[in-house]
């Protein structure tokens, strides 16, 4: 039975997308890998991070409509609770 190629292999969330790309490239910037090792690394990254992206983006829409296309930026200084 061939082995399957890693950049093939499904990905089931984007935490566990985030946890496998996080760990290429711990392996990548070690220089351990060996030349065909690192670009099938650097393929499977690049899977992983269209994958994040894409469930980024499908969930800003989700908000975008839970929000009524309302999205305001979040600005970490503004605390409601500094009246106090």
């Amino acid at each position: 039975m061939p082995k399957k190629n890693p950049a093939e292999q499904p990905v089931a969330t984007f935490e566990e997308a985030m946890d496998e790309l996080e760990q290429l490239v711990a392996k990548m910037e070690s220089g351990e890998l060996p030349l065909e090792a690192s670009l099938a690394a650097y393929q499977r990254g690049s899977e992983l991070v269209k994958h994040c992206a894409a469930q980024l983006e499908r969930v800003e829409k989700q908000i975008k409509v839970l929000e009524g296309d309302m999205l305001k930026p979040f600005d970490a200084g503004d605390n409601e609770d500094d009246d106090e």
